[in-house]
């Protein structure tokens, strides 16, 4: 029998569902069609009281769990259509009373703890990156790259576009032969090789994930690089020394806002006076707020996604000079989309090693990362950093014509030995 809950999740669908065509079936059996267009259309369908309920009370955390746990089930379309479908109908939206309440009370705990201390950074960074090497190797491209590609034009392929990101990277830096490079963040170690194999430098780069240690020295060795890149398991807040060049991508996020001031701290006192810094950052086009909790609980514990307004008043602190922001729009969008149909190829393996439900899972974080890069102001932002305002040049040409250079030395390169799984 049809009630008041049913009334009040009707009523709001009624009022906001744009971006295409969505078909409810709630617990009582009762059933409507809502939107503004034919296309895409998803139909749902809600299987029991208690879910339509932790829906309406907390559809930021529950939306994914409801989800996860085959509660809310997709009869028809893909759960990429209905997050596409829910990004571009509360962008606008005031929400209830006690949302509002529930979202205040996070962004409280939020301010009361914004830091990531060290022996949680360790965990965080555990949680999710120590994950089997096999659930990476479904979705990444060959140099495991896993953050946002460079798009140059609309034909590339992931593994085209990841390589021009570290290109671009590189050109930015402004690296040459012989200098030594701090990679904060470095992953699997691509970033580093590339700066060692093509750029000349000597890399230094820091990681605290057990597994990504152990893969990536692995593949320095393997490429000859031992004595150009030395890959450390510790905590950036530990580096000491000078180095001429700093870059981090991938990695601020984990951070924690109330380590902003001592990051940016250590960046400017490991630069010399003619050294360059390059931070690439997910980032949010809305004000401050805290990250949505199904991510926070299920994917990146102690993650944030900065405003610019987060960012630049603790470099302005630090005594370092914004030399340049370039803010990447759609290039992720582009990334997940093909990392999500990488995995949807690949899923039935992943079901196999884990279970339903974490597949579950992973299908609706890069399906709702996709959406949110493509219809809710979810960026990034690579800034560039100095100390002084002469150190780069004053227009950005430099970046092209470096570009090229760097892609014309690649072609003449061997290609990489397979990323394998640590011994």
């Amino acid at each position: 029998m049809r009630g008041i809950f049913d009334d009040l999740l009707l009523n709001f669908l009624r009022s906001h569902v744009k971006g295409g065509r969505l078909r409810v079936v709630l617990p009582s059996g009762t059933t409507d069609e809502v939107g503004d267009k034919p296309q895409p259309f998803v139909a749902v369908h809600l299987t029991d009281m208690a879910a339509l309920l932790a829906l309406l009370r907390d559809p930021d955390l529950a939306f994914g769990e409801l989800f996860m746990d085959e509660r809310l089930q997709i009869t028809e379309g893909s759960v990429y259509d209905l997050l596409a479908i829910a990004a571009q109908s509360v962008r606008n939206v005031k929400p209830a009373a006690w949302i509002m309440a529930l979202r205040r009370l996070r962004d409280a705990a939020w301010r009361l703890f914004p830091g990531n201390p060290k022996a949680k950074a360790k965990e965080n960074v555990h949680h999710h990156y120590d994950l089997d090497f096999r659930l990476y190797r479904t979705f990444l491209d060959g140099d495991f790259q896993y953050s946002c590609a460079y798009f140059e034009n609309g034909h590339q392929t992931l593994e085209e576009a990841q390589l021009a990101k570290k290109r671009h990277l590189a050109a930015k830096l402004l690296v040459r032969p012989g200098q030594h490079v701090l990679d904060i963040g470095c992953g699997w170690g691509g970033l580093a090789i590339y700066l060692a194999r093509v750029c000349g430098a000597k890399v230094t780069g820091v990681t605290l994930s057990e597994e990504q240690h152990k893969i990536a020295r692995a593949r320095v060795a393997k490429e000859g690089l031992c004595e150009k890149v030395d890959i450390r398991l510790m905590d950036y807040r530990d580096v000491t020394g000078s180095f001429d060049r700093v870059v981090s991508v991938g990695m601020f996020e984990h951070v924690g806002k109330g380590d902003y001031a001592p990051f940016f701290d250590r960046i400017r006192d490991a630069l010399p006076e003619d050294g360059v810094a390059l931070l690439h950052t997910i980032g949010c086009g809305d004000e401050p707020g805290p990250t949505n909790p199904w991510v926070t609980k299920y994917i990146f514990p102690g993650g944030y996604i900065p405003a610019l307004s987060d960012i630049t008043p603790v470099i302005e602190k630090s005594d370092l000079i914004t030399t340049d922001i370039e803010t990447l729009r759609l290039h992720y969008a582009y990334t997940l989309k093909n990392w999500r149909q990488r995995f949807l190829a690949k899923r039935d393996e992943m079901a196999k090693l884990y279970d339903e439900r974490f597949c579950r899972m992973w299908e609706f974080f890069l399906a709702a990362s996709e959406a949110a890069f493509r219809f809710d102001r979810t960026l990034v932002f690579q800034v560039q950093m100095a100390k002084h305002e002469d150190t780069v040049p004053i227009t950005r040409d430099y970046i092209a014509r470096r570009e090229d250079e760097l892609r014309k030395f690649e072609a003449t390169l061997p290609p990489l030995a397979p990323v394998e799984a640590p011994a």
